[in-house]
């Protein structure tokens, strides 16, 4: 009975403490019930089809949006914190790869930690089934939203859950656009839907790497450095497709969309003669002009001719 799984979701063993945690957890760690709701988002969106949870970077991702909303600016935590310690909760059974003691408790700070010690977890095959249900997944995040989460923040997190969901959808659908010729979608009305669905995109195509600089890191908390980079203005083409989209780094970015540097007609990296004048210093850019840029596997996904030769002469230098 789903009963059962509701008490035990009001009954996480969680830490607290009114000097450790914000009133908008009510003073108690958020992780736990944060991770239950990422699984369950990434089980709506139909990611998660079996009963195996994989400690996986969209999943750090889907976590990491939530606890943005919940603690303040610039505290520090993983989902490496909560993904082994929903052990002794009674219906999460982590699973170790070879090598590792699954009974052994090891301390894991980092998602890659995380992935090198555990392949991931399974659920009550019972708790997975609810899960899966719709109405059921309904009662069992309202629990946890309501048991953990204060109430000016509740309704921001059951919208988030939304968000995620159809965001997922969205890039789903950028995705089939080119593949399959797929049209028959409208693009959401909601603006946080239409750039969630454009980032997940365009980092994943580019495999959370610069495509100017060729730059790739990832904190232990499994936030990239890569940013999502339209070529055209989505206000001027409503364009949201990979073929619009570049993964960029903060600085690279910034220099995209201020016209310091742009990308050839034989996909090289081009670097303005503004960016060399005084007093810039420009530090490794100059090492970049002309090296070909870091494009997606499949040349489907490329960025097109017509977008970055639209930045070539209406941005550009």
């Amino acid at each position: 009975m789903i009963e059962e799984y509701l008490i035990k979701f009001s009954r996480l063993r969680t830490d607290s403490g009114r000097d450790r945690y914000p009133a908008t957890t009510c003073h108690r760690a958020p992780h736990k019930p944060l991770l239950l709701l990422s699984v369950m988002d990434r089980i709506a969106e139909g990611v998660i089809t079996e009963n195996f949870i994989r400690p996986t970077l969209d999943l750090a991702e889907t976590f990491n949006l939530y606890i943005t909303m919940v603690l303040p600016i610039g505290w520090k935590t993983s989902m490496a914190h909560p993904f082994p310690r929903l052990q002794g909760d009674g219906f999460w059974h982590r699973i170790t790869n070879p090598g590792y003691d699954t009974d052994k408790g090891y301390n894991v700070t980092s998602i890659a930690k995380l992935q090198e010690i555990y392949a991931g977890a399974q659920l009550d095959d019972e708790l997975f089934r609810f899960m899966l249900e719709p109405e059921s997944s309904l009662k069992l995040r309202a629990v946890l939203i309501a048991t953990y989460f204060a109430s000016e923040i509740r309704p921001v997190l059951l919208e988030q859950s939304k968000v995620n969901v159809e965001a997922y959808q969205y890039s789903q659908q950028l995705l089939s656009e080119l593949k399959d010729g797929i049209k028959d979608w409208e693009t959401p009305k909601k603006l946080k839907v239409r750039d969630q669905g454009f980032r997940k995109t365009i980092v994943q195509l580019y495999g959370h790497r610069c495509a100017m600089c060729g730059i790739r890191m990832i904190t232990p908390d499994g936030h990239t450095i890569v940013e999502a980079a339209h070529i055209k203005p989505w206000a001027l083409s409503r364009d949201d497709l990979p073929a619009n989209g570049l993964a960029l780094c903060r600085l690279c970015h910034w220099s995209f969309d201020e016209g310091l540097m742009s990308v050839g007609k034989n996909f090289e990296v081009l670097v303005s003669r503004q960016a060399k004048k005084d007093p810039n210093i420009l530090g490794p850019i100059m090492t970049f002009a002309d090296r070909p840029i870091f494009r997606p596997t499949e040349e489907l996904y490329w960025p097109s001719q017509n977008n970055i030769g639209w930045h070539r002469k209406s941005v550009f230098k």
